[in-house]
């Protein structure tokens, strides 16, 4: 229960949609229970059994239906039996349309709540994985975390608010029923009521482990739309190295078994409901059974039309009852659901600003890497590295694969955490500031070109507001993007497709340096920013990092000496040290590491 509550808080405030909802539930249940206690003058009336006996005015508020039979005996005397069937007929409509329309306006307020539950449920899963360290997405399926954020956070939605709708109408729709049952007869119903525990009892049976089975159920989705996810993006490798075929039975097998886990939930969910009904069918006949013996034997004061109401009353009893067995076997896969849910927003992140961290708007001096160190598990990457970057500097990381190059970089904007050692701006640890003012100052290139689904204008002014025409036009030009873009059948409004697919490598590139033309950093990240392109693509797009370095202190991971050759400053790191540090032309005169690359031409990443 305590799963169901923390999930039932994101439906805050709910008095704003439990009040009106209990209101209109209670009078829904209360009209459209008062035609069954009105079937016994209903009867009378028809059957004249009764009809012309003196009727005494009830003792009390509550006895409906002697309420009823004082003012049918009145009609008949001034109106007749006719007078009174239609007298009756027309209460029935009245109180049916008045009941209905309760029902509407809960349904409807129940809809609004089951909504608002799924807006601000679905939110917080985003907003906290949003916040999520880098780290954490590299330990996890991206499929995984879709499937919580789309499949999970909507059974339970459906399932929490359904039993919500439970717990607030049927039980007290079953008191009412209760309370007509013992007015019409005490020992008819204690005797009916026997059976009901029993019935109680065989249903829990059925659904007692659908919990264990919808956790695997949505585990195995989430696998599968894992699956497809990775299949999508690797289409291209996937039929270039002939794997179709692994790729089809990896995914099928993982759909198999979902399929199974499901067909298993819905035996047991579907053999709920005709269990139930055929229980309720002997606990009617039985009732029938007993209720006539007593009838017949006249052991009891119940007449033909009070027992004929009270059947009618007992089958309208199961209803609810049916109801609630059934949303318990919902409320196992809701809660199943929201404890994958609940764990995705209860992970933190492993960076977060400290409580004192301050904005920084500028810098004077410089970044500085005092004795960083910096480990993935048991697998040391970075050791002891100490460099600087001096303000309007360019300083060119080198060095083989896996040296610690990449690592070094994503230190800078705090995706990541050193285990010892500091990185300072003008002298004060960047965990002084926080991440969001620190990395206004960056901009970031990669070596793979990151594009939205969308138009080339808001690519380029991706993350900003109120950007012009006049100032996406302005960067594309200094990223030597304007005029290819201006080729294109919509110009700036061109949708460049899933990834940027419709660009070349190039182009794609030119782009996301247009990009971070628009943001103007005073500090630059390039990481491998033309390792892909070829000769002709790779001399536009140094062009415009040329462009972009202007006047700005950079950090570059290069590959190729057309990159690095005029760097002020180039750090040479293999296996997580730095082994040389200087201009291109005092390493060459060293004739170590960086002499024996430039002489191979490679500068892996």
């Amino acid at each position: 229960m305590k799963t169901y509550f923390r999930l039932l808080s994101f439906a805050k405030p709910i008095e704003k949609f439990a009040i009106p909802y209990v209101v209109f539930t209670l009078l829904y249940v209360v009209f459209s229970s008062l035609i069954y206690p009105l079937l016994i003058p209903l009867l009378n009336t028809l059957f004249i059994t009764g009809a012309t006996e003196a009727v005494k005015q009830p003792d009390t508020l509550v006895d409906i239906t002697g309420w009823f039979k004082f003012y049918m005996y009145e009609i008949v005397k001034i109106a007749g039996p006719w007078g009174a069937l239609k007298y009756i007929c027309a209460v029935i409509v009245v109180t049916m349309v008045l009941g209905n329309t309760f029902r509407y306006l809960g349904a409807r307020t129940m809809e609004n709540l089951r909504l608002h539950t799924l807006l601000n449920l679905r939110r917080s899963v985003f907003f906290n994985v949003m916040d999520m360290h880098l780290g954490y997405f590299n330990n996890q399926r991206k499929g995984d975390i879709i499937s919580k954020i789309a499949s999970d956070v909507q059974v339970v939605q459906f399932s929490v608010t359904a039993t919500l709708q439970v717990i607030f109408k049927e039980p007290f729709q079953i008191l009412v029923f209760l309370f007509f049952l013992f007015k019409i007869s005490v020992t008819l119903t204690l005797g009916s009521l026997l059976i009901v525990p029993v019935s109680g009892f065989i249903i829990s049976k059925i659904v007692k482990k659908l919990k264990a089975q919808a956790q695997s159920a949505q585990q195995t989705y989430g696998n599968m739309i894992s699956y497809l996810d990775e299949s999508l993006q690797g289409v291209r490798i996937i039929k270039a190295f002939n794997a179709t075929d692994f790729i089809k039975k990896r995914f099928n097998d993982e759909n198999t078994k979902y399929s199974k886990i499901l067909r298993s939930m819905a035996k047991r969910q579907q053999s709920a409901s005709p269990v139930s009904e055929t229980l309720s069918i002997i606990m009617i006949s039985c009732i029938v059974l007993y209720g006539g013996y007593l009838i017949l034997n006249k052991h009891s004061a119940l007449k033909g039309a009070e027992f004929i109401a009270y059947i009618a009353i007992f089958s309208q009893l199961m209803r609810p009852v049916k109801a609630i067995s059934d949303s318990f076997s919902n409320i196992h896969q809701g809660i199943a659901a929201g404890e994958r849910v609940l764990a995705l927003i209860d992970e933190k992140p492993l960076i977060k600003d400290r409580p004192n961290a301050k904005e920084i708007k500028e810098f004077h001096e410089g970044i500085e890497f005092k004795n960083v160190s910096f480990s993935y598990g048991e697998r040391q990457v970075l050791n002891n590295i100490s460099f600087t970057i001096p303000k309007g500097k360019t300083v060119a990381l080198v060095g083989p694969s896996g040296g610690g190059k990449s690592t070094l970089m994503d230190l800078v904007p705090h995706f990541m955490e050193p285990q010892s050692g500091e990185i300072l701006i003008d002298g004060h640890n960047i965990n002084d500031y926080t991440a969001q003012s620190l990395r206004s100052l960056l901009g970031v290139v990669n070596q793979e070109s990151i594009l939205f689904n969308d138009s080339i204008f808001n690519n380029i002014a991706f993350g900003k507001t109120g950007v012009s025409k006049e100032e996406v036009i302005a960067a594309a030009k200094i990223a030597n993007a304007h005029n290819f873009i201006i080729e294109t059948d919509k110009g700036y409004d061109t949708n460049i497709g899933d990834r940027g697919t419709k660009l070349s490598g190039g182009q794609r590139q030119r782009i996301c340096i247009a990009r971070a033309v628009l943001n103007n950093p005073p500090l630059m990240l390039l990481d491998e920013a033309t390792s892909a392109l070829d000769t002709e693509s790779e001399k536009l797009v140094q062009d415009a990092l040329n462009n972009l370095m202007k006047n700005r202190t950079s950090l570059i991971i290069a590959h190729r000496l057309s990159t690095i050759q005029n760097a002020d400053i180039i750090v040479v790191l293999e296996a997580g040290e730095i082994v040389e540090q200087g201009t291109h032309t005092e390493l060459l005169e060293k004739n170590g590491l960086y002499r024996r690359l430039i002489d191979m031409q490679t500068f892996a990443g």
